[in-house]
């Protein structure tokens, strides 16, 4: 990948990785996905976190390229996960005389993944300290559980440059001009859990005049800031990004799919609000996980499976209860030959939730849709298309 110029002083280094199958051990990313490593050519060199072990040599590379001889004098360590930290330990071999900055947990954890002593290498930060090195000064913001314990922040105050580690980061490459849909997949999935302290971070930034954003993962952002800060303070505080219907379902024969397929055309007809469904078992789960933190309402259904839940319904339902889902209105239809239990178990599932309110009626098909199925789902579709 060619090495991209944030401004004069400062330039991205960082590896697309297109040949991932999945993120994480488990995020489909037919796009791939960037890990994102930045230099800051000044009196002194800082180099901003380094890559996944995949791509390392291919990274080194463009480090020794925009460097032209000169030396690494600070390497700062935004987050510890193994796609960021993985080539730290061969660039302090390069670069033997190399401090490493970081906060106090940052040292207490790397040993974990980097087996190397760097008690005389280290400088240790605080909230709100500053290193200058040169006409640029960096300023340390922590962001503890966003996502990880460790994760802190840098603002370059001189540049107005935020270096905000996983926080408003991309599934995709770099050229992708769409950032929103996999930008949300990536936040709900990935930071989704940890609202408050995403929030505690938000409030921190407002006092900090931004002018770039430089995440770890996806295109730096340079227009139009208050879009991307106005989406993660929705999707930090819960809140529906919009007016919408998400149905999420599953289907073994092909009857729920049908009952499904009715209520859509309801609401389609009924035109307030945007309507979109998801095969559970043959979409993306991660996506299907986003759309429901998208939109201000959701449909479940789902058939009896083994006196159970039908197993990707289950386990939709656990990762929205991992993700915090709440503040929402959710709709349940389950079908079943002779004992049907669905309804009872995703009620169970939605317990948990906060502020969970089911939309009444609560509809039971026997195997297939009924006149009175069709009649309930009608009464159905007016609750949903209200507020």
């Amino acid at each position: 990948m060619e090495i991209t110029k944030v401004t004069n002083s400062i330039q991205m280094i960082g590896i697309e990785d297109k040949d991932i199958d999945l993120f994480e051990g488990q995020y489909v990313v037919p796009n791939g996905i960037s890990y994102n490593s930045y230099v800051i050519l000044d009196e002194k060199v800082v180099v901003m976190d380094t890559v996944d072990k995949r791509k390392q040599e291919e990274w080194f590379a463009n480090l020794q390229k925009v460097l032209d001889g000169r030396k690494v004098d600070y390497l700062v360590i935004s987050h510890l996960e193994p796609d960021h930290s993985a080539s730290i330990q061969k660039l302090a071999e390069e670069y033997p005389d190399m401090r490493i900055i970081g906060n106090a947990l940052t040292f207490k954890m790397l040993p974990q993944f980097c087996p190397v002593d760097f008690s005389q290498k280290q400088i240790i930060v605080k909230e709100g300290e500053t290193i200058q090195i040169g006409k640029h000064i960096l300023q340390f913001v922590m962001a503890p559980m966003v996502h990880w314990p460790e994760v802190m922040l840098t603002y370059e105050q001189t540049e107005k440059i935020l270096f905000s580690a996983d926080a408003f980061g991309r599934f995709g490459s770099l050229t992708e001009k769409e950032w929103t849909s996999e930008a949300r997949r990536y936040y709900i999935n990935i930071v989704g859990k940890y609202g408050a302290q995403v929030q505690a971070v938000l409030k921190k930034t407002e006092n900090l005049e931004i002018q770039t954003i430089c995440p770890l993962h996806g295109p730096s952002l340079t227009e139009n800031l208050e879009k991307y800060l106005k989406l993660y303070h929705a999707w930090s505080s819960y809140e529906p990004e919009e007016k919408g219907v998400f149905i999420a379902y599953n289907s073994i024969y092909g009857n729920t799919k049908k009952a499904i397929q009715k209520l859509e055309q309801m609401l389609t007809e009924a035109g307030n609000q945007k309507v979109v469904a998801m095969d559970l078992a043959r979409e993306d789960k991660a996506e299907a996980v986003a759309k429901a933190f998208q939109y201000r309402k959701m449909v479940l259904a789902c058939p009896t499976y083994d006196g159970a839940l039908f197993p990707d319904m289950a386990n939709f339902l656990t990762r929205l209860q991992a993700k915090n889902y709440q503040k929402r209105a959710v709709a349940i239809i389950e079908n079943g030959s002779w004992a049907p239990l669905a309804a009872q178990k995703i009620k169970e599932m939605l317990e948990p939730m906060k502020e969970i309110h089911i939309i009444e009626p609560i509809i039971q098909i026997k195997t297939s849709m009924s006149q009175e199925n069709e009649d309930a789902m009608k009464n159905l579709a007016q609750n949903l298309t209200k507020g």
